[in-house]
């Protein structure tokens, strides 16, 4: 199908890469944290400490499945490869990009682990999470992207250029999508939306 789904590590920037993305592809965007806390009517720290992590796992789960779309960017939560049911149902939906970033990384832009809404069990901490979920994210991804060191423009730019090399581009037009003309990001709309990401880090996994 023809449809983008990026996957990764909480601060890899799946958010903020898959909005740009959209637009220069002329998309739809969702965020399924988005759509897990406008279901259950909580934010997903609030959920994890109420319901408990599997039980959080497993409302992800049901929202990943519940998807059904075309011409749309999707980004799932840190935690999206952590139940089969939902693996299968995000390569059925589309072409699935893992936005690979370093253990160093990914603590160098989370600095609120404990409110952030990542799905960590009791005892975990960052290392053990990444580690658990690495294998799971590589099994899972058709494309494999590393985004340090890198701007949104170029990581933006790499997916595109991906996606088309693995025939995304003739799986939407044999689709019979329509959609807006193709654009890449200027240098002042990636600039914007990098200063979006840095300033709302703490609202992304």
């Amino acid at each position: 199908m023809d449809n983008i789904i990026l996957i990764g590590m909480p601060g890899s920037g799946k958010s903020t890469v898959g909005v740009v993305l959209a637009k220069t592809l002329g998309l739809r965007f969702v965020d399924v944290d988005l759509l897990i806390q406008e279901r259950e009517g909580a934010l997903l720290q609030e959920l994890i400490d109420r319901r408990g992590v599997e039980r959080f796992l497993d409302l992800e789960r049901d929202a990943i499945c519940s998807l059904e779309c075309r011409g749309t960017v999707v980004a799932p939560g840190g935690s999206c490869v952590c139940r089969e049911e939902s693996v299968a149902h995000m390569r059925r939906l589309g072409t699935v990009v893992y936005l690979q970033l370093s253990l160093e990384d990914v603590a160098g832009r989370i600095h609120n682990l404990a409110s952030r809404g990542i799905a960590l069990s009791p005892g975990q901490g960052l290392a053990d999470v990444y580690q658990y979920r690495v294998p799971l994210y590589e099994r899972c991804a058709h494309i494999t992207i590393p985004v340090g060191g890198q701007s949104l423009a170029e990581t933006v730019e790499k997916v595109r250029s991906r996606c088309d090399q693995r025939g995304w581009s003739e799986a939407r037009s044999s689709a019979g999508a329509h959609s807006a003309p193709e654009t890449r990001p200027s240098r002042s709309e990636a600039a914007r939306c990098e200063q979006a990401e840095h300033d709302n880090k703490r609202f992304l996994r």
